[in-house]
Parts: structure tokens; sequence; C-alpha cells
């Protein structure tokens, strides 16, 4: 395909700074301020310093250098945060593995990524022959500590992430300095103010932790760590992000959906609240999503794209009046350093294709996958930026006014009978009850090799859930028949993923076996 039938988006050049320079700069300039919050104690950022140069040392005394790996199985904490900036300090190259992963899933990462050593407490589940380092408490910071962090090359990786894989075990992507530093720098200068106060959100294991942690502390802002029992109590969740004064918040759409069905008027006056980012999964905007913002007029809602592949890509900020947002916002415009290329899938229709990322977004490929690489890196004729080298994402979107809008999965295009049907619609719709508070729609395929769309629907605290006939007559009122899912189950919640989006064959999983259950009993009253 020559470079003309591509249309391309450019977020314009990026020259970031390395974000080991920025926190640095910012442990220069306000060494007494807060860095960290973490359950009862707090870090200042001189202290936070303090301890990451002991944590490169500890590293340096284990014989990692320039470019090693050093793998970290903390739980999200201080501890964990000291360790991130210490491993790069070191100029090695930071693993996070989530302590609460199945061991058998931790050794293969450690397996896999090779580290030289190992940061993690006493307890830990994994088999490793090298230097283990247990960073231990926080030392005492005499005077504000005089950082020397290596030479942040564009190329040098600062973390390998690992990501599902088809074969059932996840692969690692290493991401270097040229797009994080790129990442860093937009985040703090995008958001409202460099020095938001931020929850501490994600697993570790996640991309958008790296968003959270040095998006804050490379602005000069305070990262509170949130308790990991909260992420599924969304009641106490609100509370705790009063209680801290939580300005900026990251969170999965499902969990965004959650804390609105949640929140009482009362409790949002509390908030301090003046931007919540969502990402890892197309954003509804739901009935309780837009009365929630429409009482924080203060907070503006912004959706973020991207993959652990090329990190941070596309942004677009809703407007100010929520009950104006679409159904489904756009994923937005690509952030400097970053093109975006439309690989159509009809030449007649140049606007709609698969996504292509290019520019400071992307990583060298998957780690000792070397087929797969160069099946998903493709080499392209030199695009309207310059670029030569690209990631296919397999998102299937729309170039419209307002930037890029994703549409679905191209490796998973959901068609019945021929006919193209957005998963995301349905949900909508769903969402559009007021006695549902989360929904997620599936195709399933049936022992005859048919495709079925099937739908399961949480229901809001109090409510019994809406009878499968009255929700299915209501969706044929407002959808097109193709559109229509053959069944609606009521479940106690949805199913997810580590990193807390929807886990869709899950819910297919469970939608199964409540038929299957259905059945029987069916079969024992006949």
């Amino acid at each position: 395909m020559t470079t003309q039938e591509r249309k391309s988006l450019w977020g314009g050049p990026a020259t970031p700074d390395c974000f080991l320079t920025a926190f640095a700069r910012r442990v220069t300039e306000h060494p007494d301020r807060t860095a960290v919050v973490d359950a009862d104690r707090s870090y200042t950022y001189a202290e936070l310093a303090a301890w990451a140069q002991a944590v490169s040392a500890d590293l340096a005394t284990a014989g990692v250098g320039v470019g090693d790996r050093v793998a970290v199985s903390r739980p999200r904490g201080a501890g964990a945060v000291a360790a991130l900036f210490g491993v790069v300090l070191r100029g090695a190259t930071y693993v996070p593995l989530d302590p609460e992963y199945p061991v058998e899933r931790l050794q293969f990462m450690i397996d896999d990524c090779a580290p030289r050593a190992v940061i993690t407490t006493d307890d830990t589940r994994v088999r490793y022959d090298g230097p283990l380092v247990d960073i231990g408490r926080a030392p005492a910071a005499p005077g504000t500590p005089d950082l020397r962090p290596v030479d942040c090359d564009p190329t040098l990786p600062v973390y390998i992430i690992y990501t599902s894989g088809s074969t059932g075990w996840p692969k690692g992507v290493a991401l270097g300095h040229r797009c994080i530093d790129t990442m860093a720098e937009w985040q703090a200068s995008h958001s409202p103010r460099p020095d938001l106060r931020t929850a501490q959100f994600a697993p570790l294991n996640f991309d958008v932790s790296f968003q959270e942690i040095l998006g804050t502390l490379c602005g000069g802002g305070t990262l509170a760590v949130m308790p990991e029992e909260l992420r599924r109590e969304p009641a106490r969740l609100l509370r705790w992000l009063a209680e801290h004064r939580v300005e900026r918040l990251f969170l999965p759409f499902v969990a965004l959906q959650m804390l609105a069905v949640t929140a009482r008027p009362e409790t949002l006056a509390e908030l301090s609240l003046v931007e919540v980012n969502t990402a890892g999964e197309q954003v509804v905007c739901s009935e309780d999503i837009r009365a929630m913002f429409a009482r924080l007029p203060g907070c503006r809602l912004v959706n973020h794209y991207g993959q652990s592949e090329s990190a941070m890509v596309t942004s677009h900020i809703l407007g100010p009046d929520p009950y104006a947002w679409p159904h489904l916002p756009p994923v937005g415009v690509p952030l400097p350093g970053c093109e975006l290329l439309i690989d159509p899938e009809n030449p007649e229709d140049p606007h709609i294709g698969e996504l292509l990322v290019t520019g400071h977004p992307l990583s060298e490929g998957y780690l000792g996958r070397p087929e797969l690489t160069a099946e998903r890196y493709v080499t392209i004729p030199t695009s309207p930026a310059g670029h030569t080298r690209a990631f296919r994402t397999g998102d299937l979107v729309e170039l419209t006014d307002d930037g890029v809008r994703f549409l679905s999965r191209v490796d998973s295009q959901t068609k019945i009978r021929g006919i193209r049907v957005d998963l995301l619609e349905v949900d909508a719709q769903l969402l559009a009850d007021p006695d549902i508070a989360a929904a997620a729609t599936v195709m399933v395929t049936t022992g005859a090799g048919h495709a079925v769309l099937r739908a399961a629907v949480v229901p809001r605290e109090g409510c019994a859930g809406p009878a499968e006939a009255d929700a299915l007559e209501r969706l044929r009122k407002v959808l097109p028949d193709a559109s229509i899912p053959a069944s609606v189950t009521v479940l106690p919640e949805l199913p997810r993923t580590p990193s807390g989006k929807i886990d869709r064959d899950a819910v297919a999983t469970l939608i199964s076996e409540d038929r299957s259950r259905r059945r029987r009993e069916r079969g024992r009253r006949a």
C-alpha cells in the first residue's frame, strides 16, 4: 500500500526532557514537598530520592549495570515507587511482577526476562538463583540528595511489561526512554496543573501505573497510594478519594461506571477531583456517568488510548456539558511525537481501517519473539511525518473531525448474519435502563458453529435486575435485529482482568454456565 492511500494524523514534534531529569529538578526545587502518601506514612521528595539512591546502590553491589533487567515483585506502595526510580537511576530496566499473580505465571515471567537481580520481599514464591534484593525501609534523608542518573539514551529500555499472549502465556514488551519521557512530560503539562494530587490506583504490571507515578512525580505532585481492598468497593473508594483530597484519577471504564452508580450528591460535593482519565477499554457515557460529572462542574473527563506495545497514543477531552457527550466518545488525537496511520479495509473509504502507530510511542518489539515482532511491527513506506516502522494495533478505527473513533478489533470483528455489530453500542443501550449498573455483551459460538450474541448485566443495588423478556423488548425498540442478544443473564458482578477491564471471555463462560444450570433445573422440574 502506498503512503498516499493511508490517512495520517500527526501529533507534532516532541523533544521531552528525560523523566529522571524532571524528577531530580522537583527534588531540588521542593525537597520537603510530599511526594508519596502510603497508608499512614508520607514521604517527601528528598526522602523518596534518598530511598531510590539507596536502592540504586544496592543494585550496584548486586552487580546490576546499564541495560540489565531487574524484576520487582512488591505490592503497590512507596517502596515499589522507590524501587522503580532506583532501578532506572542505575540505567537498568524495571520489570514489574504482581505478587498476587499465580506462582506459575510469575515463574514464567522471571524465566522469560532473565533478570540480573530481583527486588522482592522475604516471602517471595518464585525460584531465582541470582541476587535477591530487599530494599528495606526509607533511609534518613539529610539535606537534598544529589541525584545523578545515567544518561537517558532514548532507546534505553525503561521497563518491560507483560501483556496477554495467544499461547496462554504472557509476552514481554520493552518501552524505551523516548516513549516514556514523552508520556511523562505530556501528562504533567496536559493536566490542569502539573502538581496534582493523584491516586495510585492501577496495578503495577499495568502500564497506566507509569502514567500515575511519573506524570505526578515529574510534575511536582503528590501520589496517594490507594489501599488494595478499595478496588472493588466503590462506596469506600469515594470516601477515600474525598479524605485524601485526590484531584486526579486514572481508572478503566467499568470502575468509573461503578463509582458513578454508587456516588451520592453529598459524596460528590466532598470530592476535590479536577480530572478523571479513563483508558484500557472504550468508555460508554452512561446516564450515571453523565449525572456524576454534572455534579462535578470543576472536573473534566479525558478518554485515553494506547497499548502495552506503544503506551499512550491518543487523548480526547470531553466537553463541559455531560449531557451533550456521545454514547461512545472518540479516543481523540495523537500525543506529540506520535503519528497515526489508517490502513483502510476498503480503498474507497480511506477513513476506516486498522490503526497503525508510529513515532515516539513505538517499542522495539516483543522480548524473545522475533516472528511475532516481525508480524506486528512492520516496515512501511515513508509516512507524511517521515516514519518507516509502525505497530499494527489490530484495532479497527474511523478517522473523524474529533480525531480517531474506536470501532472494534480487526482480529475479532463481530458479525451476525454478515452484519457488523458494535458490542459497545449494545452495552450502552443496556446501561440506559435505570435498574442496570453494569453490562457486557459477548459473542459466543454454539455447538453447531453459529455466532450468537449474549449479554450479561449487573443490577443496581436494591434491584432484582430486569426480566430478560423486558430487557430484550426494550433493546428491540432501539437496535437493529442483528444487534439483539439471544439472552440477557443477570450476574452479581462482571469479572475483570488484573488491570480492571471487563473480562469478556470470563463473561461468556459465566453466561454459558448459567444457561446450563437453568437447563438442568428445567429438566428436573419436567
